[in-house]
């Protein structure tokens, strides 16, 4: 399955989103190792630093482009489909393709990569006055 902005987007929750592009630790293998320098020179480059810059405002600096979900730390720009050895090699278009990009945190991306949700954010609880306290709860 090939994921793109334009369908991840036409979900609307930060959940949905994760089950989307979730890729329960199946990542591209041949980018350890000894070919690991190759896309580290990718990231380096000027044209991918121009596209991570366009991404991040295009998804307005939130995890996974959700509205509530601003990125308080370090933004990382994920390949929303892993990239390949060749593509590297072969430079392929879609390396810097905005279609194929979506920011997201730390936590996030490893949750993606990964798939362990108990990586991802999650949201606020609003406290009250006695509410971890059982007996002065109910207002008696």
């Amino acid at each position: 399955m090939i994921r793109t902005y334009s369908e991840l987007i036409k979900l609307p929750t930060f959940e949905e989103r994760f089950q989307y592009l979730k890729l329960n630790g199946k990542i591209g293998e041949e980018l350890f190792g000894y070919a690991r320098y190759l896309n580290q020179v990718f990231y380096q480059s000027e044209r991918w630093k121009k596209v991570r810059r366009d991404v991040i405002i295009r998804d307005n600096g939130c995890d996974l482009g959700v509205e509530g979900f601003g990125i308080g730390g370090a933004v990382y720009v994920h390949h929303m489909n892993p990239i390949t050895l060749e593509q590297l090699k072969c430079d392929d278009p879609c390396l810097v393709d905005p279609e194929m990009l979506i920011s997201c945190s730390r936590n996030t991306h490893d949750a993606v990569t990964l798939g362990d949700e108990n990586l991802l954010p999650r949201k606020l609880v609003i406290r009250r006055p006695n509410d971890t306290c059982p007996w002065k709860q109910g207002g008696n």
